[in-house]
């Protein structure tokens, strides 16, 4: 059985289905560009900032290590 290790742009995309939201809506709530959501969700910013991750965290009303793990 693979082992694959959840990253933190799976994790958005989990949270922001389970609240229903788009990534556009998701990046203004965040005051982010959507190109910064869509490119952290699909893994062409494995590292994003801690504060980009800060203000995704707080857009999806989770906290930092609800992201990271």
């Amino acid at each position: 059985m693979p082992n694959k290790k959840s990253t933190i742009g799976d994790n958005i995309r989990k949270y922001r289905n389970k609240l229903g939201i788009s990534q556009d809506v998701l990046s203004k709530r965040a005051d982010l560009a959507f190109h910064t959501i869509a490119k952290i969700e699909a893994g062409s910013t494995p590292n994003p900032t801690i504060d980009t991750v800060k203000k995704i965290a707080d857009a999806l009303g989770v906290s930092l290590d609800d992201l990271m793990k």
